[in-house]
């Protein structure tokens, strides 16, 4: 049988997310990104794994998020380092951003739980 710890949670409604969007939500208890893509929704974690920036708050461009804090970008699509802090003298190896599956039912945006 498969695991049925994993499972698809309400997280918004499609109205809350128009295209070109994000919107931060909390998926048992950590900061998720949703950005709405030309209508494909994607999910990715919201704190900057250099200093915990909120990339809510950051400059979204196509598929990338730039972090307020130290501008660090990321792809939306797979959560990967596009380019680590913006920083003089020092260049601090970040991690990747989680990514979660994202289905779309209806008007309503979900997240699979981990």
């Amino acid at each position: 049988m498969g695991d049925v710890s994993l499972v698809f949670v309400k997280v918004a409604e499609i109205s809350e997310v128009p295209a070109g969007k994000m919107k931060k939500i909390t998926l048992e208890g950590k900061d998720v990104l949703i950005v709405n893509l030309n209508g494909t929704y994607y999910a990715i974690g919201n704190k900057c794994p250099h200093r915990g920036g909120d990339l809510s708050k950051g400059t979204l461009d196509g598929t990338q998020i730039t972090c307020p804090r130290h501008k660090a970008k990321f792809d939306i699509t797979s959560g990967k380092v596009i380019s680590g802090p913006k920083l003089p003298i020092v260049r601090p190896t970040i991690n990747d951003e989680p990514l979660y599956d994202v289905k779309v039912e209806g008007n309503d945006i979900f997240i699979k739980t981990s």
